[in-house]
């Protein structure tokens, strides 16, 4: 999708720091740096994937969009509104355009409320709907994520995995908001119900008008469902551009990493895995520079003591490498 439209959601030099404490009285010692300084927009009926390893700050970065953590600097404007600004009830109603869909369907759901419950509590909270009105929507709501009426009285142990993230997802876009946030949202599932969640999530964006912050650690996931590709090491975005170019042409030598390990899809292709060394560094003491220095096959002096800043190399397409100057 173009990135011509209108900006829905405008995050602008995002931190989230948390305390390292210890000691016998538990004083602060130092903090993890789990987002350092990212920004990125989203349009109006756009997905913007978000990419990375494990430990690299993406859920950081929803959880912070929605205030569900308070960031430690940077600002975030939904539909033009600085959300970090607002505190009671103004949150609460700029809440109403902002939904997440956890990773794990289990852990998100209150066991003990039934299916029918669940997705009609953002809807009593809110004083959106009642009596028959509340029944009539929540059915709705059941037959657009393609659960059942017999499902309404069922508690969430009695569903699957897939339904289940059905059920998130019914009471996710059940306030009809702008901006959904999907943190790893089909990574607990089996790859025959991660296709049809992710085909679900795309119908839906479509007949609802919603966009997407869809964040994994999975490539070939990503690229099923997002216009474009933002990729995440350490805290910090390496590489923003559309799926298309991120496949084809990635710039950075993480993202070239990132690509070299999707699975080909034809036993024929050739392509070269790229196998970066060492770990992940500590996100309380990054490395200075460019972060990805430590593992980067291409690293030269200047990486290791100034750090890369992202500059345009083609059309919408941003990377923060000292070999793309």
């Amino acid at each position: 999708m173009s990135t011509s439209r209108s900006a829905l959601l405008e995050v602008n030099d995002l931190h989230m720091h948390y305390p390292v404490r210890g000691g016998l009285f538990l004083n602060k010692t130092g903090h993890v740096r789990a987002v350092d300084g990212v920004s990125f927009s989203i349009a109006r009926g756009e997905t913007l994937g978000l990419i990375g390893e494990s430990g690299c700050g993406k859920s950081s970065v929803g959880r912070s969009l929605l205030r569900l953590v308070k960031p430690t600097a940077g600002t975030v404007r939904l539909n033009d509104v600085e959300v970090h600004s607002l505190s009671g009830r103004a949150l609460a109603r700029q809440r109403r355009n902002m939904q997440i869909v956890f990773q794990d369907p289990y852990a998100s759901l209150d066991p003990r409320l039934t299916a029918e419950r669940i997705v009609s509590e953002p809807l009593v909270n809110f004083k959106v709907a009642a009596g028959r009105d509340l029944a009539r929507r929540v059915e709705q709501l059941f037959e657009q994520v393609g659960l059942q009426r017999q499902h309404l009285k069922r508690f969430p142990h009695e569903f699957s995995g897939g339904q289940r993230q059905r059920l998130g997802i019914a009471r996710a876009i059940a306030l009809n908001p702008d901006l959904v946030v999907c943190d790893e949202a089909v990574s607990a599932l089996d790859v025959s119900v991660q296709a049809q969640i992710i085909n679900l999530l795309m119908d839906l964006q479509e007949r609802l008008d919603l966009s997407y912050l869809f964040i994994s650690h999975d490539l070939a996931v990503v690229e099923h469902i997002s216009d474009r590709v933002a990729v995440m090491y350490l805290g910090k975005i390496v590489e923003v551009a559309d799926r298309a170019t991120i496949l084809q042409s990635p710039r950075h030598p993480y993202t070239q990493a990132l690509v070299s390990a999707v699975p080909r899809q034809h036993p024929n292709q050739e392509r070269d895995k790229i196998l970066l060394k060492g770990d992940l560094p500590s996100a309380t003491n990054p490395p200075t520079g460019c972060r990805f220095h430590t593992r980067c096959p291409m690293a030269m002096k200047r990486c290791s003591v100034e750090e890369p800043l992202a500059r345009p190399v083609g059309d919408n397409h941003m990377v923060a490498c000292h070999l793309n100057d």
